[in-house]
């Protein structure tokens, strides 16, 4: 059977779930990752902290990606700041780009965040942006040089699922870059909902870190994402607009 990799910027991972380490417990983070089956893991710079608080850091274990954010930036040049701080630290050169300056729904500035794009793409980033789906700056985006494009599925933190839904599946059917939802999704059956419409990835943390059981959720989504995953490359069954089709004959069975 034919390997079906998830492949970033020339790196390759088995695992299509991106887990946000946002909102829980760092004693949390190694059971969530090791049920959530995840290689890459999303996190603030400013929990790498070594002082005052916990370092998120000790408790990820070997071998898993980093993908630090931009959160917090408010423009281009504080998100390619933020992002050469996280390289400074030992992070790496995955960075997720998130410019934000509306402080009620939290919706990406997609100008800011094609602006910084190129300069770090420039710069030997791996650059993921987080942004609002739309087909001309997703296209600015690729001509920027990002290895992927991150879409978001509704308001950062709001677990309404994919109400982008029609824009998302645009850029699926037109970015030749992997697609991966980001923000919103709250539940598996959405992430999973999500992998059936052509996504490479899903990206979620608070479905996970508000969910009763963290580990058990976790598992849950990677669950979910595997068999969305496997339903695409299956090929959905078609849908009939009007009326029905038997699925069984109705003709000579108990006939005079």
């Amino acid at each position: 059977m034919k390997q079906d990799k998830l492949v970033i910027g020339g790196h390759e991972f088995d695992s299509r779930f991106i887990l946000g380490s946002g909102k829980y417990s760092v004693d949390l983070i190694k059971a969530a990752i090791e049920n959530a089956g995840a290689q890459i893991i999303t996190l603030a710079l400013r929990r790498t902290n070594t002082k005052d608080a916990a370092n998120i850091m000790d408790y990820i274990p070997e071998g898993i990606t980093l993908l630090p954010n931009t959160s917090g930036a408010r423009n281009a040049e504080e998100a390619v700041r933020i992002a050469r701080l996280a390289r400074e630290v030992g992070c790496g050169d995955f960075i997720k780009i998130e410019v934000i300056h509306d402080s009620k729904y939290l919706l990406p500035d997609n100008y800011e965040t094609i602006k910084a794009t190129e300069i770090l793409a420039k710069e030997g980033f791996v650059v993921m942006p987080y942004m609002y789906p739309d087909l001309n700056a997703a296209r600015d985006l690729v001509n920027a040089g990002a290895a992927s494009i991150m879409p978001l599925g509704s308001p950062i933190g709001s677990n309404k699922g994919i109400c982008t839904k029609e824009f998302i599946q645009i850029l699926i059917d037109e970015i030749d870059l992997p697609i991966i939802v980001d923000a919103g999704i709250g539940k598996p059956s959405q992430a999973c909902e999500a992998m059936e419409m052509g996504a490479a990835a899903v990206m979620a943390n608070t479905a996970i870190a508000t969910a009763g059981d963290i580990p058990a959720m976790a598992e849950a989504f990677k669950k979910a994402i595997e068999a969305g995953r496997s339903a695409y490359l299956a090929g959905m069954g078609r849908v009939i607009e009007k009326g029905g089709s038997a699925s069984s004959p109705l003709t000579g069975f108990l006939q005079d």
